[in-house]
């Protein structure tokens, strides 16, 4: 008799993603406030919601055997997202602290995983969030936290660059870049489960279900 059907699937997964990964670089790019607490606010917003969105997915998405990229990255995204959200906490450094330390570890745990799922349905898009985050992290290094550069418009005025208005600029484009990329592959049709992964899930949920690990 075959499985039923689940409501909630891995392709319900990267679009729930790239729907909020959309929403954090829209708030981004349509606000003129690009301080500190104003990227922290909407990193601290995406990153509690994505961080329950994966907990979610791994009791009701992925096999046993497959939960465990799911299970780091919502821990790591949840405590991010928590130390983004106390307002007396937020400033430059912080920002430049956490999401250089949540882009590191977020990338290498979904690169990680796509190269041990490689030839699976999924792996690709692991690989390319996770090659992602390692870029946005690698990016956010380069710039100084204190850094200020004058520049003038003629007939317009004085501005100032400085290193948190790039650093919420690169989380914003990396959110829009994660949210087109996750939005196509979620509306894209996935390649078909070979027997082998066929097999190897439910041999991992046969063990789960007589008290083997996940």
């Amino acid at each position: 008799m075959p499985a039923p059907s689940r409501p909630f699937t891995a392709r319900h997964v990267q679009l729930s993603r790239a729907a909020l990964a959309a929403v954090a670089a829209v708030m981004i790019t349509f606000s003129p406030d690009h301080s500190a607490a104003l990227g922290l606010a909407v990193f601290g917003g995406f990153a509690i919601v994505t961080s329950l969105l994966l907990a979610v997915a791994a009791a009701l998405v992925y096999p046993s055997g497959r939960r465990w990229p799911a299970v780091l990255l919502a821990a790591i995204t949840f405590i991010a997202g928590m130390a983004s959200s106390v307002p007396a906490w937020r400033s430059d450094v912080l920002f430049f602290v956490v999401l250089i330390t949540w882009a590191a570890l977020t990338g290498l745990v979904e690169l990680l995983a796509g190269i041990r799922m490689r030839g699976s349905d999924g792996a690709r898009d692991a690989l390319t969030v996770g090659i992602l985050g390692l870029v946005l992290a690698a990016a956010l290094l380069i710039v100084p936290a204190g850094f200020v550069q004058e520049y003038t418009i003629e007939g317009a005025g004085t501005f100032s660059l400085t290193g948190i208005i790039l650093g919420v600029g690169l989380f914003g484009a990396y959110a829009a870049i994660v949210a087109v990329f996750l939005g196509i592959a979620g509306l894209t049709p996935g390649a078909k489960t070979t027997a082998h992964d066929a097999g190897t899930d439910a041999e991992a949920d046969r063990l789960a279900d007589h008290g083997g690990h996940a």
